[in-house]
């Protein structure tokens, strides 16, 4: 399997969402918004990669397409400490055994190579830890991730391919 690296190093990027003190969601677009009366309980930086599979489209039979197929990643605080783990589901794990799953709510465009934005409604699995009372997760601040730029043909059907990406996960509580 082949992986695209985003070229920036891990600490800069850990660096550079660190000062994400607290989130100015009038300043986000408007679908990745958590809606009124949640409050943000945490915020990590998310590292790791994307996988993507080369396969025919089900709406355009004989055209191909990368599908993203699962993500993985592990989840940082602002002294770089590994906090937790994302990985397909969506799942959020902390380092407490806690976890949440969610839905996508919506998601917004960023810049061109970037995963979008995202706005994931949450559904604890546990009463305590971390993840307890979780009720949306947003995905900002997103580098890499994504669908890769090579070729996906007939010929090179099943062949997956993984990149790189970083962003920030923040979870929300209600008041």
């Amino acid at each position: 399997m082949k992986t695209r690296n985003v070229l920036v190093s891990v600490s800069a990027l850990i660096a550079a969402s660190a000062a994400m003190a607290n989130v100015d969601n009038a300043a986000l677009p408007e679908p990745v918004r958590v809606p009124d009366g949640q409050v943000q309980k945490a915020w990590t930086v998310g590292i790791g990669e994307v996988t993507y599979a080369c396969r025919e489209k089900a709406d355009q039979p004989g055209s191909y397409g990368w599908a993203f197929v699962v993500p993985a990643a592990k989840l940082y605080d602002a002294d770089k400490k590994m906090v937790g783990t994302y990985y397909g589901g969506p799942t959020w794990e902390s380092t407490d055994g806690s976890k949440v799953t969610g839905k996508q709510v919506a998601v917004s465009p960023a810049s061109p190579g970037n995963l979008p934005l995202q706005l994931v409604k949450a559904n604890p699995t546990n009463d305590k830890g971390q993840m307890a009372g979780i009720t949306y997760i947003q995905r900002l601040k997103t580098v890499g991730g994504a669908a890769p730029g090579e070729a996906c043909s007939q010929a090179n059907a099943g062949k997956e391919m993984k990149v790189a990406y970083q962003a920030d996960y923040v979870f929300y509580t209600s008041r």
